[in-house]
């Protein structure tokens, strides 16, 4: 059975940083590919940032030079780092494991970032 666990999300000023994390369970995760995606209110999912199992990442337009992206494989976890944090970052983040090697892709529960003076 695979789980996804974020966390480290919370309320941050404009121009401030968080780092979220997500922690799997299951067999094999490095060869999976992870990715990061968002969902403001009254809005749809969005894609934020992917890493593969060779460790290529690619970001979003609306993140990049701002997020990144980076995995332990060791211990089962993806990171992302937010930088320079706008208001419209405001969303809530989803962990997501892809559809690859025959298996279905898996989410996590989703953490709340809010951006706010």
């Amino acid at each position: 059975q695979v789980q996804l666990v974020e966390s480290g999300g919370g309320l941050v000023q404009p121009g401030g940083s968080l780092r979220l994390s997500c922690a799997a369970s299951g067999s094999s995760f490095s060869i999976y590919t992870m990715g990061w995606y968002r969902q403001a209110p009254g809005k749809l999912r969005e894609w934020v940032a992917r890493i593969t199992s060779a460790g290529t990442t690619n970001y979003a337009d609306s993140v990049k030079g701002r997020f990144t992206i980076s995995r332990d494989n060791a211990k089962y976890t993806v990171h992302l780092q937010m930088n320079s944090l706008k208001p419209e970052d405001t969303a809530v983040y989803y962990c997501r494991r892809a559809a690859e090697w025959g298996s279905e892709d898996y989410w996590g529960q989703g953490t709340q970032v809010t951006v706010s003076s």
